[in-house]
């Protein structure tokens, strides 16, 4: 039985990654992947179009990472944005960058991204099986074996790169955890980030399908008193409670589930302040003055959310706009400024971006991705208990963890 230098579990961002870097030093290496697409997460990643990274310095990344960012230090001091820029357009990927500094390829397309990893790993003869790997092995400290469904392969490293278990049907069905705990490794709890929120409110669900654009969404921690994300941008209503790029940010905020402890404060009308908000429901006011309250809003509001409003400002629905006293209209531009929800819990992991927790960071050197407890078994991207906002952040993260385990590797067999 032939032995590899390196084996690679999975062929996602972090795996196809090292396995390029790896190749460009000279180490031959042998990827596993168990999906018949090679990349498959990444393909949905961005909504189809792939964040592939920010278009930022090292430190604004790691003031993106809301837990353990300081063990990526090393990492993004390595292999920072700059870097994987520079790294996809040698490889003829056009990329553009957008607002937040996120950066994706000109076409629009994670296709693009997917097939200029896959093209560069088999130019520089990185072999591929699809297999599924079912337990790894050590030998007196070593790592020395990986047994998958259909064969068993010795090796000196490996590099597990198994993502979490977000989106399990694109393969990241947390694996790489259990092979962690086989090798002794610590698996810090396990929960969903970047994700959609339930709320112990009835009413998204009226608006299920409602999609707002330019809201300004605030994530408030009521033990703390105190508010913890804030952003302008789109949402959306659903049967279950909100979804959308502003309530998966304002996840990742969330430290932990408690009843009535988070609160989502949605200002429907940002642009205007409530003193320039109250002139403007004056002038629709004024155009209409004998028509019922309940159907002067119309200018101002989507349709579906009206309903909402209008109960929630306690003004009767039947009451005609020229009796509304300025005592209820200031609790009308309450309503729309500070349209008030409670989160009750997270969807479910396999409908989250990313997984936060994993891989114990106490037990991975930091320079080099390496296990402190089995020379030669080495932990690249999310299977590691680093998480971040959105924004390119995470797949940055896998690009710098890769890029280190790849170097650590070569320099290791280079003696």
């Amino acid at each position: 039985m032939n032995k590899s230098q390196v084996i690679i579990v999975g062929a996602g961002a972090g795996g196809l990654f090292s396995a390029i870097m790896l190749a460009r030093n000279g180490v031959k290496c042998l990827v596993i992947e168990q999906n018949k697409i090679l990349g498959k997460k990444l393909l949905i990643t961005g909504k189809g179009r792939c964040n592939v990274t920010n278009n930022c310095d090292a430190q604004t990344v790691m003031n993106n990472i809301p837990h353990n960012s300081r063990f990526m230090y090393s990492a993004l001091s390595s292999f920072e944005p700059k870097d994987t820029i520079r790294f996809f357009e040698e490889l003829g990927v056009e990329l553009k960058t957008e607002r937040g500094n996120r950066v994706f390829p000109k076409s629009d397309r994670s296709q693009s991204i997917v097939n200029a990893l896959i093209d560069e790993a088999k130019k520089l003869g990185v072999r591929f099986v699809k297999e599924k790997v079912l337990s790894l092995s050590q030998n007196e400290g070593n790592i020395c074996e990986v047994v998958t469904d259909k064969s068993r392969y010795l090796c000196d490293n490996v590099i597990v790169a198994t993502g979490g278990k977000s989106y399990p049907n694109t393969g990241s069905t947390g694996d790489g955890y259990a092979f962690a705990e086989s090798m002794g490794h610590t698996v810090t709890e396990l929960c969903p980030s970047l994700v959609p929120i339930v709320t112990e409110e009835s009413e998204p669900a009226e608006m299920m399908g409602l999609s707002l654009k330019n809201v300004t969404l605030t994530l408030k921690d009521n033990i703390k008193n105190k508010k913890i994300y804030s952003e302008m941008g789109e949402m959306l209503f659903t049967h279950f409670g909100i979804s959308g790029p502003l309530v998966l940010s304002a996840s990742a905020h969330i430290d932990k589930i408690e009843k009535n402890r988070y609160t989502v404060e949605i200002d429907l009308k940002p642009a205007l302040s409530e003193k320039q908000l109250d002139e403007r429901i004056l002038r629709d006011f004024s155009q209409e003055l004998n028509r019922d309250f309940c159907n002067s809003l119309g200018m101002l509001l989507p349709s579906a959310i009206i309903p909402i409003v209008v109960s929630r400002s306690k003004i009767p629905p039947d009451l005609k706009v020229n009796s509304i006293t300025k005592q209820q209209r200031q609790a009308l531009v309450n309503a729309i400024k500070c349209y008030t929800l409670t989160v009750r819990d997270f969807r479910p992991i396999d409908e989250a971006i990313i997984t936060r927790g994993g891989v114990s960071i106490k037990e991975i050197s930091p320079k080099t991705m390496e296990s402190k407890l089995v020379n030669g078994l080495y932990f690249v991207g999310e299977i590691i208990d680093v998480d971040a906002y959105t924004g390119g952040f995470n797949l940055q993260i896998a690009f710098s963890t890769a890029y280190c385990a790849a170097q650590a590797i070569t320099e290791k067999l280079a003696y």
